[in-house]
């Protein structure tokens, strides 16, 4: 088995993670907030997830020797790109209801009324308006992995092409594959490390500059996933 061809696998890994539809998609979870070992989690999640897909389809075309039909490669980009659409619309969501809250309240009548009001750059509630904000309980990053899995299929052609003009033999291939998959795990660990630190030290010191980072990620992941939807879809020739 070729170990420099290997070595490559694992290095072009960790570039692959480095791409700027998964870097949309990791930033769009690290906004989800919890620790910064969690946000680290959820890249390793993701990573995991991209592996698995690609792991399942490469196996497939190496072993049967066949390749993926374009048109599902390209029906497989499209729906990424609609992914990073509904993930940065979930980004400002969350932001905007962060930033206002409804409350109902009981008069000693009786009455019981509704009103809204904003908690951005707040110390502490006044006692008129206290209330619990729960923190969220994470267990297993579910959503990074499924985000990773999406990730994985659409990726999987271009990857098995090249595989299958460089290697000898499926076991070989199979290899490629496996350390291409660590080293984007690898990769994206590292990413989610280097979004989420700067996410949870502004929230710690500074709201606007903390929100307006997650509008912006928010944005520019909505921004992304439509030309992706655009460009695959139409000028792609998806739909034509």
């Amino acid at each position: 088995m070729n170990l420099s061809l290997l070595s490559l696998g694992f290095l072009l890994g960790m570039r692959h993670a480095m791409e700027s539809d998964h870097l949309a998609a990791v930033a769009s979870l690290a906004t989800r907030g919890g620790s910064l070992r969690y946000n680290v989690w959820q890249g390793a999640a993701w990573g995991l997830g991209h592996t698995l897909t690609l792991f399942f389809f490469g196996s497939i075309v190496l072993l049967v020797d066949t390749v993926i039909p374009e048109r599902l490669s390209q029906g497989l980009e499209f729906a990424v790109g609609v992914m990073l659409v509904l993930l940065g619309a979930d980004v400002l969501r969350r932001l905007l209801r962060r930033r206002l809250h409804f409350h109902a309240h009981r008069h000693a009548d009786g009455t019981l009324h509704l009103h809204a009001h904003s908690h951005a750059g707040e110390r502490g509630h006044a006692s008129l308006h206290h209330h619990p904000h729960p923190v969220p309980q994470h267990g297993f990053p579910l959503r990074a992995l499924f985000v990773g899995l999406m990730h994985g299929m659409a990726g999987s052609a271009a990857l098995i092409l090249l595989t299958l003009q460089t290697v000898s033999s499926p076991l070989a291939g199979l290899g490629y594959i496996a350390l291409f998959g660590i080293g984007s795990i690898a990769g994206m660990t590292l990413l989610s490390l280097v979004i989420a630190l700067p996410l949870r030290l502004s929230a710690a010191a500074l709201t606007g500059l903390h929100n307006g980072m997650q509008a912006l990620i928010g944005l520019g992941t909505v921004t992304l996933g439509c030309v992706m939807v655009y460009d695959i879809g139409f000028r792609g020739g998806l739909f034509t």
